[in-house]
């Protein structure tokens, strides 16, 4: 991965680059900021360039043998974590165990997210995590010497989905990591990580894509012909990942919106049994893509919020959105939109605590059935 592949994000390229040039690396950083920046790819540019035998002004070589490497994502050096699931073929899963299907979904697109993860590996009823015993794999690698370049460099993707008995395994390597060694690490939820590993970490501030990089980047594509761009651009709010959605939505999203839309409907016209059915059909989803739709909603429920403003550039909504809330958003005021959020994430809150998911989503239903007419 070359720094030039990252889209935008020119400023902490070179504050990289610079801290490398000047032999300033921090032995652990963390990367922060929204889904869909580039954290990750920016984090292999990062590593690549670091153990380059032939840097370039502004990138790697990417002709040295650590560069060829690193773009098949094969060098000795290179390390990953991620959360993954327990399966009948790994009861003590480590990320080493997805490690193809991870490299895959790189190659494929660097900026995917969380749920395009865990879609990819099936977690259907678990809960995607980087499990405590994933801490004694990352211990065993970091303690050995470096095969070939100067740094062994642990990326780990989402430390807050990390088991807090691993995180605590971790705190002493950390703190104190074997010579030239690298720990990046890349958060969506900055506060969901221990704070005594954020304590460790160099902060590294990842903001969101800057629209004109944002734009050059969708015009590029075969799917964008054809399409308003500026306004995608306007609706991804700097997130690539999203871009890509509005270009070509995903069953997810649009699941997740009719999910939404039947809610609410049912709701308001008080039809019971129509909405148990709802509660039955939501609750053998699986529990990762049941937080992705609570998130939805809670996101769609904002939209409607300032929708009823009449201010078009702070609505990110789709087309498919916007039609269903120019007649719903009305029922979303100021006299219901804050008992609507609490709704909202307190069953995110109780799914991911392993809840019951059809007494979870019958106590939304019937919550909203209340609320929607306020």
């Amino acid at each position: 991965m070359f720094f030039k592949e990252v889209i935008g994000q020119n400023a902490t390229k070179q504050r990289l680059i610079q801290s490398v040039k000047e032999e300033r690396v921090s032995h652990a950083q963390l990367f922060a900021g929204p889904e869909g920046t580039g954290k990750l790819a920016l984090a292999i540019a990062y590593a690549q360039f670091v153990a380059c035998t032939n840097r370039q002004d502004s990138d790697s070589c990417g002709e040295c043998p650590s560069c060829k490497k690193y773009r098949k994502l094969i060098h000795p050096d290179l390390h990953f974590v991620f959360p993954v699931i327990k399966t009948k073929k790994f009861d003590k899963p480590v990320s080493d165990n997805f490690l193809e299907d991870w490299k895959m979904m790189i190659g494929k697109n660097p900026y995917f997210n969380v749920n395009e993860w865990f879609e990819q590996i099936g977690v259907e009823n678990a809960q995607g995590l980087i499990y405590a015993h994933q801490s004694e794999e990352i211990i065993r690698k970091l303690n050995l010497k470096s095969y070939e370049s100067e740094y062994k460099v642990m990326i780990i993707w989402l430390p807050e989905k990390m088991h807090v008995a691993c995180a605590n395994k971790l705190l002493k390597m950390i703190e104190e990591p074997p010579v030239k060694t690298l720990f990046v690490l890349i958060t969506e939820n900055e506060e969901d990580i221990i704070s005594t590993i954020r304590s460790r970490c160099q902060l590294i501030t990842i903001p969101p894509i800057d629209a004109i990089s944002m734009e050059k980047a969708i015009s590029e594509l075969p799917e964008a012909e054809g399409c308003d761009i500026r306004n995608i651009v306007h609706l991804a709010r700097g997130n690539y990942s999203k871009a890509l959605e509005l270009l070509q939505p995903d069953e997810q999203t649009l699941f997740n919106l009719e999910r939404f839309k039947e809610l609410m409907r049912l709701s308001y016209g008080r039809k019971y049994g129509d909405l148990f059915k709802w509660v039955d059909q939501l609750a053998g989803i699986g529990r990762e893509k049941q937080k992705s739709m609570l998130n939805y909603f809670l996101l769609i429920l904002r939209e409607n919020f300032i929708y009823n403003l009449k201010n078009p550039d702070i609505s990110f909504m789709s087309d498919q959105e916007e039609d269903f809330s120019k007649r719903f958003s009305p029922f979303i005021n100021e006299r219901n939109i804050i008992e609507l959020t609490e709704v909202f994430e307190t069953a995110f809150s109780h799914i991911g605590m392993n809840g019951n998911p059809r007494i979870i989503f019958t106590d939304v239903a019937f919550k909203i059935t209340k609320l929607i007419r306020k």
